[in-house]
């Protein structure tokens, strides 16, 4: 439970942090704003275009009398819209995080700078990061949809279908929007994606404390814009911690100054991991 709180606590942190930052804030909009004006323009061409991609795709329906066929391509064309709803919500971080690589870049490394000692560098080159950015989202887009398939599937199981698979969803969801974050500090600490899931997978409630309040508001567009730039922040300040470099690791390396030696408080799972920071990112 401490996690749980300290993952939204770092969420909040982010958004004090570019509010107390007010350029920086407005910096990091322009991504998110031209995500926005992209995603709008497709869901609007979608709405559109999809009753006649239903006619397109089922042809054997043509000669059916009224009103079952209205009925029956009526329904398959909110599905279609429904779909691609989901999809525009399950995607919009990524798209942006690609979009703005170097706004986000640069405001993450001004958080590391305001919180004391140097700025890890990844060493790679603006296109190198794009490529390895855009890589790892399809392979992080590819987990979701497998997670997706299965809980859709479990959807239909009575009772089980509408209490807990939604939960299920929310934090799959939340787990990956935390790794998508994450991996802007993470990446210039030369962290790859599979050691990126490691840490986060030891630290999980710290990802979902983080992350599944985010979807919640995420699926709001024009909320995910506003936010982003404090997710990006409180996402850095989180990274800082699971690689043991943030004042949470700090306090847990000097908790309890008057316990034995050999009573051995471990270290915390995210400094014990933080050892990946030293390997090397595969362009």
């Amino acid at each position: 439970m401490r996690d749980l709180a300290g993952g939204f606590g770092y969420l909040l942190a982010g958004q004090r942090w570019v509010l107390r930052h007010g350029r920086w804030l407005g910096f990091g909009l322009l991504p998110g704003l031209v995500s926005l004006v992209l995603y709008a323009g497709a869901l609007i061409g979608l709405g559109y275009g999809a009753d006649d991609l239903t006619a397109w795709a089922t042809p054997f329906a043509d000669d059916w009398s009224s009103p079952w066929l209205g009925f029956f391509r009526g329904f398959l064309t909110a599905l279609v819209f429904c779909l691609g709803l989901f999809l525009a919500v399950i995607t919009f971080t990524a798209v942006t995080l690609l979009v703005g690589q170097p706004f986000y870049e640069s405001l993450s490394e001004q958080v590391d700078r305001t919180e004391g000692g140097e700025v890890p560098e990844s060493g790679l080159t603006l296109a190198q990061e794009l490529w390895i950015s855009a890589r790892d989202s399809l392979r992080i887009l590819g987990r979701v949809l497998l997670f997706g398939i299965l809980l859709f599937g479990l959807g239909f199981v009575p009772v089980i279908g509408q209490t807990v698979v939604p939960v299920l969803g929310f934090c799959v969801s939340g787990f990956f929007l935390a790794q998508e974050l994450t991996s802007v500090a993470l990446m210039r600490r030369r962290v790859q994606l599979t050691e990126q899931l490691a840490l986060l997978r030891g630290r999980r409630m710290l990802a979902l404390g983080f992350g599944v309040p985010l979807v919640v508001s995420f699926l709001v567009p024009l909320v995910a814009v506003f936010l982003m730039p404090g997710a990006v922040a409180g996402a850095t300040l989180m990274a800082r911690d699971l690689v043991g470099e943030g004042a949470g690791a700090e306090q847990d390396q000097t908790e309890g100054p008057g316990q034995e030696q050999g009573q051995g408080q471990g270290p915390t799972p995210g400094q014990g991991q933080g050892q990946a920071q030293g390997k090397r990112l595969s362009a």
